[in-house]
């Protein structure tokens, strides 16, 4: 076997056996855990917003640069919220930064500011919820007063726009409105209700005996009534009266004048919906993510799951926020929906996906950084490590659903893989078989062979010196 061919198939087998550590190492760590790699990638994203990914991301969709900054916020959120009070103090300031860039004129500059609420309630309701985790991260009694009244009254200013509307879905730009857009405005005021509830200074942000450690305390005192219950109730009714008559989930785009469906129901909404839909009403959010689950989340070519666009029996064109359909599938609606499941304590179906993540996103490790597709698309980064830290802020951690993912799901993938480790050494393992096969072969009769007399053979009779015959 030549040096070069040997040299390759050393290199597809260490490929393969790569494949099947990231198949089988665990890739989330749950509500509590720190993530592996989580870390380094948001020190990736970092550096690559301080180098212009956030532009980058903006010429790519609409909200591109919004979400490169706001996801890598909330993502230093939730770390920041899985450590000790004390030791928080780099995720609240990396949170800060990603919060002022958001306010900029940057942040704001693609939102419409003559909307109600200003700018949109796309832009209203992550900033707000990014408002909130700041909040979260520091001590109850220790909070900067101005980032408290900066987020009552930005509070104040969505609950108003809820309770003046005919319709429970806002406008995010001019005469176009999306639920899942005011679903994360809606979860940041029971955000506030928790951190702020009425009469009392909220408590730390460390739930003594829920399941979620770190997650906003909900307690609130006795006889009191939550800021927004009335219109977060309210909201509830009139998604309830509207939803999505072919799936029965909340739909994709709406009327922007009555909230009637316009669109089906669609991943690319729904596991962003599914992610916040849990702090907003627990029991109505599980309803909703077993729909979505039996309806969306599929197994194509029986190699892992992955998320439609689309629901079952249902196809459509993508677009720029479901990116190419690769078999009806869309990749950003599955990387969300990994933290959609993990908020639903479904801790079988995020660590597939997260699996299948980083089987498939090419990750690249350094000592200090992590980056998926050899970190072409930062924004894709963002979202992976906001989905992978996914745990409820507000709502107790659910139970776990039934789960639907198999022991067996990997079996097919790493068959795959230790046959592409296998390939590079085929032809010479073909040519040692045969080989092995010559040196078995019992040998055949030889011309000349001594058994019978040939003409002209020294070993006749005459030439051996035996008598001949007469003349």
């Amino acid at each position: 076997m030549g040096i070069v061919r040997r040299v390759c198939a050393l290199l597809l087998t260490a490929a393969a056996l790569l494949g099947v550590a990231r198949l089988v190492a665990p890739a989330t760590a749950g509500p509590d855990g720190e993530p592996p790699g989580v870390a380094r990638q948001l020190a990736f994203l970092r550096a690559a917003l301080d180098d212009g990914a956030g532009e980058d991301a903006q010429a790519q969709f609409p909200e591109g640069w919004f979400f490169a900054h706001a996801l890598y916020g909330l993502a230093r959120v939730e770390l920041g919220l899985r450590k000790p009070a004390g030791r928080r103090a780099g995720e609240l300031r990396e949170a800060r930064w990603a919060l002022a860039r958001l306010e900029s004129p940057a942040g704001t500059a693609p939102f419409d500011p003559g909307l109600t609420p200003a700018y949109g309630i796309f832009w209203q309701g992550w900033t707000n919820w990014l408002r909130g985790g700041v909040l979260a991260l520091q001590p109850a009694d220790r909070r900067d007063p101005a980032e408290v009244a900066r987020f009552t009254e930005a509070s104040a200013a969505i609950g108003a726009a809820f309770d003046a509307s005919g319709t429970p879905y806002l406008a995010a730009y001019r005469g176009q409105a999306w639920p899942v857009d005011s679903t994360v405005a809606v979860a940041s005021l029971r955000l506030h209700d928790a951190l702020l509830p009425s009469g009392a200074l909220p408590p730390d942000p460390l739930r003594p005996a829920a399941p979620s450690p770190g997650a906003p305390s909900t307690e609130v005192p006795p006889g009191a009534l939550p800021r927004f219950a009335g219109t977060v109730a309210r909201w509830l009714d009139g998604v309830r009266q509207r939803l999505d008559p072919r799936t029965g989930l909340l739909p994709h785009r709406v009327d922007p004048a009555t909230g009637a469906p316009a669109e089906v129901a669609r991943a690319t909404s729904q596991s962003v919906i599914q992610r916040f839909l849990v702090d907003v009403d627990p029991a109505f959010a599980r309803a909703q993510y077993l729909t979505f689950r039996d309806r969306f989340v599929a197994s194509p070519l029986g190699l892992g799951p992955a998320v439609r666009e689309y629901p079952d029996g249902t196809a459509g064109p993508g677009d720029v926020d479901s990116g190419p359909l690769l078999l009806g599938v869309s990749l950003s609606a599955t990387v969300v929906t990994l933290g959609a499941a993990q908020s639903q304590g479904d801790a079988a179906l995020a660590g597939a996906l997260g699996n299948y993540g980083d089987l498939v996103g090419l990750p690249v490790d350094t000592p200090t950084t992590r980056r998926y597709a050899f970190g072409v698309l930062p924004v894709g980064d963002a979202f992976l490590a906001w989905s992978k830290t996914a745990r409820p802020w507000v709502a107790d951690q659910p139970d776990p659903p039934p789960a639907t993912v198999r022991w067996w799901w990997r079996l097919p993938l790493l068959a795959a893989l230790l046959l592409v480790g296998a390939l590079g050494w085929l032809p010479e393992l073909i040519r040692s078989a045969a080989r092995a096969a010559r040196r078995r072969r019992p040998p055949g009769p030889v011309t000349g062979d001594s058994r019978g007399p040939v003409a002209g053979d020294s070993r006749g009779p005459v030439a051996a010196g035996g008598a001949g015959p007469l003349p």
